[in-house]
C-alpha cells in the first residue's frame, strides 16, 4: 500500500540565506547564499514534522553564474550568457558537478551534497533533484566528467545543421547575436557556428525573451524535416542516461525532469527503463504542459507522475481569484480519462507566482480550499514550495526578473517570511506573526490528514456536485467522496468553499454513491466533522443523507472533512 507523497521544494541557495538586507542585483558577497550544510538534521526534522515525505532540492547541479572561484579552476561564465548574477539553475554547465556556491569547503562540494542526502535519509525522507534534459548552458563543459566518458559536443560535426550523431543543433555560417541584450562586458561572447537555443529557436539571433542562455540538445529528431533518427541509438541518449545513472548512484530517490515534453518520449522509455532496471524505487516526474501527450509519457515514457499545470493548477488559480466556477474542477478530472491519480498537484513552485503576491491572490488564506482539493482529491503527490506555508508574497525586485510575484531563481536573494521561521537554523518560528504560524499549522493539518488515512493515497474519487446543483453558491463550492482502495473501510466527504462569506449548506450524497462506498439502505450512518477540527457528530438515516443531505458550515474560503461510518 503506497504512502501519499508530499514534496517540499527548496532552493538551498535561498532556503537558508540569512542575509538581513539584500541589495538588488547583489553579489554573493553582498547578499550571501544558503549551503548544503545549513540543511541540518534539526531542519529536516522540522520539515518531516510539518508533513513532508520528499525534499526537492532545486539548483544543486553546477550551472552558469557570474560568481567565480578561479583558485579552484571554476571561472565565471561570460555575462552575455547568464541571466542574473547567480544564474539560472536550469542552465547547467556541468552535469557531473554540484554548485560551488552551496559548499562551505568548495573542493568538498560533492561530499557535502552526499552528506545532505545522508541526513535526508536518516530522517526517513527522500530526495528529488532536477534533471534538465532539453538544454544546457552555452558554455557547457564538464570538468568532473567520469573517466572514460566524453563531453557533450566533443565529437560533433559542426558543419552539419543536423546529424543524429551530434549532441547539438548547429547553424552553419551564423554567429551568435542576442537581440536586445545590453552588453556590459568588454568583449562579446563568441559562438561560431551558433547553436539552436533551448526553447527551440533555430536562428543565430535569439531574443532576450528567449532561453538565449541555453542551447538545445539533439536527441536524433530533425526539426527541419520532422523526422526521427533513433536507430542506431543517438549519442545524446547514451550520454544523458549515463548522467541519470550517475546521480542515481549517489543515492537520490527521484528526478523532476525539466521540460520533459520537449524531449522525445522514445528517449524517456529507454532512459527510465535503464535506470529502473538498476534502481527500481526511483520516481520520475515530468514537467509537461501538453495534455494530449500525457498518456504517451505515462504509458510509453514510463513516468510515474506528471505536472498538472495545464489542468488543475490553472483551474484552482482561477477559482482562488474568483474568476471561474467550480464546475471546471469536474471538467478537469474527467478530461484526465483515468490519469488523474498520476498527476502532481501544486499551487506554487519556482515558475509560478506566489499566492500572496498582488499578481495572484494577495492573500494566502484564499488558497486554503484549493489546497484541500490539491491534497485530498487524488492519489498523486502534492507539492509545497518553500515559503508558501508562511504566505510569502515575493514583494519587490531582487534582480534579473524584476517585480513579478515570483521569488527569483536568478539572483542571490532571500525568502523573508521563510527566513523568519528558519531563524539561523533554529526553525523555531519565534519571529513569525501569529497569523503566519496559524497558516503553517493549517497547511500541516492538511498534509498530515492526507497521510494519516490510506484512502487518500490509494482510494477512489466520487464527485458529488452533479446531485448538488441546487445548493447556494454552487459555483463556489466543490464536494467529493474518497473511499475504498484500502484494507480498512474508510469513507470521507471533503467539501471546499471558495466563497468569501460564512456559509451553511447541505450536501446530498446520492443513493448510487452510498451503495458504491458500501452503505446499505437500512443503515444508520455516523457523520463526524473531523477537520479542520472536531466540530460535530451526528447519526443520520441513509434516506436523510440521500434526500436532505449533511449540514456543512464554512468560514470564509475554507474546507471541511467528514468521516462516514
Amino acid at each position: 500500500m503506497k504512502q501519499k507523497i508530499i514534496i517540499y521544494q527548496l532552493l538551498p541557495r535561498l532556503f537558508s540565506n540569512t542575509c538581513q538586507n539584500p541589495v538588488n542585483n547583489g553579489t554573493i558577497e553582498q547578499n550571501g547564499c544558503g549551503t548544503f550544510n545549513d540543511i541540518t538534521l534539526e531542519v529536516l526534522t522540522e520539515l518531516r514534522s510539518f508533513g513532508v515525505t520528499h525534499i526537492w532540492l532545486t539548483g544543486i547541479i553546477r550551472h552558469a553564474t557570474l560568481s567565480h572561484y578561479p583558485q579552484f579552476g571554476l571561472p565565471a561564465s561570460h555575462p552575455d550568457i547568464v541571466k542574473g548574477i547567480a544564474g539560472s539553475p536550469y542552465a547547467v554547465n556541468d552535469y557531473y558537478d554540484t554548485d560551488p556556491d552551496l559548499a562551505v569547503n568548495i573542493p568538498s562540494r560533492m561530499s557535502e551534497f552526499e552528506q545532505l542526502l545522508h541526513r535526508i535519509h536518516i530522517q526517513g525522507l527522500k530526495a528529488i533533484i532536477d534533471f534538465v534534459p532539453n538544454h544546457v548552458a552555452r558554455d557547457y563543459h564538464s570538468k568532473q566528467l567520469p573517466k572514460g566518458y566524453t563531453n557533450l559536443g566533443e565529437g560533433d560535426n559542426k558543419d552539419l545543421s543536423f546529424s543524429p550523431s551530434n549532441n547539438y543543433y548547429y547553424l552553419p555560417g551564423g554567429s551568435l547575436q542576442i537581440r536586445g541584450l545590453t552588453n556590459t562586458a568588454p568583449d562579446q561572447f563568441v559562438e561560431i557556428p551558433a547553436k539552436a537555443s533551448g526553447n527551440d529557436v533555430f536562428r543565430p539571433d535569439p531574443d532576450i525573451h528567449d532561453w538565449y542562455e541555453t542551447v538545445k540538445l539533439n536527441y536524433g529528431f530533425d526539426y527541419q524535416n520532422r523526422q526521427s533518427h533513433f536507430h542506431p541509438l543517438p549519442d545524446t541518449w547514451i550520454k544523458m542516461t549515463e548522467i541519470l545513472l550517475f546521480w542515481s548512484g549517489k543515492g537520490v530517490d527521484g528526478f523532476r525532469c525539466d521540460m520533459a515534453g520537449m524531449v522525445p518520449v522514445d528517449f524517456w522509455q529507454y532512459a527510465i527503463g535503464q535506470v529502473k532496471m538498476e534502481y527500481q524505487q526511483i520516481i520520475f516526474i515530468a514537467e509537461l504542459y501538453e495534455p494530449l501527450e500525457y498518456r504517451d509519457y505515462l504509458e510509453t515514457g514510463f513516468f510515474d507522475y506528471l505536472y498538472d499545470k495545464a489542468g488543475m493548477y490553472d483551474t484552482l488559480r482561477s477559482l482562488i481569484r474568483g474568476e471561474s466556477s467550480t464546475r471546471a474542477i469536474t471538467s478537469v478530472w474527467k478530461s484526465m480519462d483515468g490519469m488523474d491519480n498520476s498527476m502532481l498537484r501544486f499551487l506554487e513552485n519556482h515558475d509560478e507566482q506566489r499566492i500572496a503576491s498582488g499578481f495572484f491572490a494577495g492573500n494566502p488564506w484564499k488558497a486554503i480550499p484549493a489546497m484541500a482539493i490539491a491534497s485530498l482529491m487524488n492519489q498523486g503527490p502534492v507539492l509545497i514550495y518553500s515559503g508558501q506555508e508562511f504566505g510569502e508574497p515575493a514583494a519587490g525586485s531582487s534582480g534579473f526578473s524584476g517585480d513579478d510575484g515570483r521569488t527569483s531563481i536568478f539572483d542571490y536573494t532571500v525568502i523573508p517570511k521563510l527566513q523568519k521561521w528558519f531563524n539561523y537554523g533554529k526553525c523555531d518560528g519565534q519571529n513569525l506573526s501569529e497569523n503566519q504560524r496559524l497558516l503553517r499549522r493549517t497547511y500541516s493539518e492538511l498534509l498530515h490528514l492526507a497521510q494519516a488515512y490510506p484512502v487518500f493515497a490509494n482510494g477512489y474519487l466520487y464527485d458529488l456536485m452533479w446531485v448538488n446543483e441546487d445548493i447556494p453558491n454552487r459555483d463556489r463550492i466543490f464536494a467529493f467522496l474518497r473511499y475504498g482502495g484500502t484494507t480498512e473501510e474508510e469513507v470521507f466527504m471533503v467539501v471546499a468553499s471558495f466563497d468569501p462569506t460564512i456559509l451553511q449548506i447541505k450536501i446530498k450524497i446520492p443513493e448510487h454513491a452510498m451503495n458504491t462506498v458500501g452503505f446499505g439502505s437500512r443503515q444508520r450512518i455516523t457523520v463526524k466533522g473531523s477537520y479542520p477540527e472536531q466540530t460535530s457528530s451526528e447519526t443520520l438515516l441513509f434516506s436523510q443523507i440521500v434526500s436532505v443531505g449533511i449540514k456543512v458550515t464554512f468560514g470564509p474560503a475554507g474546507y471541511c472533512v467528514y468521516s462516514l461510518s
